[in-house]
């Protein structure tokens, strides 16, 4: 939930600086031993699989399904039907039949285990599973049949479920969109009745969302575009409403999940526990140092969701807030629920089972949910695969935060390069023994300096060092 994404724009001619860009996002796979491609038997597995599914027999064709996506993705995992039903609605929300393409213990599985999920970095990406199956043959790109589980949700009127089924079925995408098309169709008053569905009912559920005492991290999109000069200029994309509506459709499939297999005693829940009071501690001295007024008695959730998203210093807060979402994990459990099946985030038991073109788990929740909602056994090979996910998942998402920390640091070296030897305006939002972390005032940057200074003090401080080749970069209290 609180993935940080990059996306890096050279020019066309890229200068020594992005040139030195590019080559430390590499080394940087390199460090973290990401695999630079498949194994040809994994290829070959793929391909074969691509043609010889094992596909359902139940046909939703007829359901005009859409996708909402970033325009240039093509592992499309969701499509997702809205109509009224009586006061309330049903949602119809399909999701990638993975399961159909990848056989279990067989080669592609057993890669898809070694990665773990699809990593994200600014220059490229490398994925999960083989393009043949996640932009080919198992993707929901439009006009195309396609095997997916489809999760058949019906909600009162306020936005609340009130029930869920899961089954197999051959469904058909009739439009593609991208958020930025959602929120001007929406906007403009001339969206299809899904759309205005989407936002009426992502909107209530965001109310109860809030209710609930949950807490949405909306993480923008970091822009790294070189200027003319040579230089970086990095900035932060608002998140569009539509993408906060598509989200909550997602959010309500992940709780639907849980409560399936709460009720079946078996699956695998994502859980969280409450933030730690001392993050707590450090992330409100960084809200006082960016001059937001933080109520007393107002949850952080509450707090994250009145930031301007237009306004740099509340992105920069956002982008701080992601210690409040740590010691999230998996917990599988097998004839008895979990002692704690919360993610406190969520304020509700949750279950990863959206996203399995891009992240392993969710592979193996589908199939549980399908099984409990059909009154079946769960596969012996899903059983079997639960206790070792926790695992998987935990190393996938060590390395996957290394990678992103370290891109982070090489973009915000490029930026700060061609200042070094001058100076720069930031507040202290942390100190230590050490020195203390601060927030640069005009760009998007949190990084530590040597000297000393009090929380919540604007001090002047000197660019001593921005090495990109390392991603390091040296400032000191003036």
């Amino acid at each position: 939930m609180a993935q940080r994404h990059i996306v890096f724009r050279p020019a066309t001619q890229p200068g020594d600086v992005a040139r030195q860009l590019t080559a430390r996002f590499e080394a940087v796979r390199r460090e973290f031993e990401l695999p630079d491609q498949f194994p040809p038997e994994v290829l070959a597995e793929a391909a074969a699989a691509a043609g010889a599914a094992t596909l359902p027999e139940r046909d939703e064709t007829a359901v005009p399904f859409i996708t909402i996506d970033p325009p240039t993705s093509m592992d499309l995992d969701q499509a997702m039907s809205i109509e009224r039903s009586g006061e309330g609605y049903r949602v119809r929300y399909a999701i990638a039949d993975v399961p159909a393409f990848v056989r279990a213990g067989g080669a592609v599985d057993a890669e898809a285990r070694r990665r773990g999920q699809t990593v994200y970095c600014p220059d490229e990406r490398v994925q999960l599973h083989p393009s043949e199956l996640s932009e080919g043959a198992a993707s929901l790109l439009p006009e195309q049949v396609r095997p997916a589980f489809v999760w058949d949700m019906t909600l009162a009127a306020d936005g609340e479920g009130t029930s869920v089924e899961v089954y197999r079925a051959m469904v058909r995408s009739v439009r593609r969109y991208d958020y930025e098309q959602v929120q001007k169709e929406v906007d403009a008053g001339t969206a299809e009745e899904c759309l205005v569905l989407l936002k009426e009912v992502g909107e209530k559920r965001v109310l109860l969302e809030r209710e609930r005492g949950g807490a949405t991290l909306p993480m923008p999109e970091q822009e790294v575009e070189e200027v003319e000069d040579g230089g970086f200029r990095i900035s932060f994309r608002p998140l569009l409403a539509s993408e906060d509506w598509n989200a909550q459709i997602s959010l309500l499939t992940g709780m639907g999940g849980a409560d399936l297999m709460l009720r079946g005693r078996i699956g695998i829940l994502r859980t969280m526990p409450p933030p730690d009071p001392r993050d707590l501690a450090r992330f409100r001295r960084q809200v006082a140092a960016a001059g937001v007024d933080w109520p007393k008695g107002l949850s952080y959730g509450e707090l994250l969701r009145s930031l301007d998203h237009t306004d740099p210093r509340h992105l920069a807060l956002i982008h701080e807030a992601t210690t409040l979402f740590r010691g999230a994990g998996y917990t599988p459990f097998d004839g008895e629920a979990p002692a704690q099946p919360t993610h406190a985030a969520v304020a509700n038991p949750y279950a990863h089972v959206t996203a399995p073109l891009r992240r392993l788990v969710d592979r193996f929740g589908l199939v549980v949910c399908e099984a409990i909602s059909a009154g079946q056994d769960v596969p012996g090979w899903v059983r079997e695969a639960l206790p070792t996910l926790p695992e998987i998942m935990s190393a996938s998402d060590r390395r996957t935060n290394g990678v992103e920390r370290a891109c982070t640091d090489a973009v915000e070296a490029a930026e700060l390069h061609p200042l070094v030897g001058s100076t720069v305006q930031g507040v202290v939002v942390d100190e230590n023994e050490k020195g203390v972390v601060v927030q640069l005032i005009d760009l998007a940057v949190v990084a530590k300096a040597s000297g000393s200074a009090q929380a919540g003090e604007t001090v002047t401080l000197r660019v001593d060092a921005a090495d990109v080749a390392t991603g390091t970069i040296a400032l000191s209290v003036a």
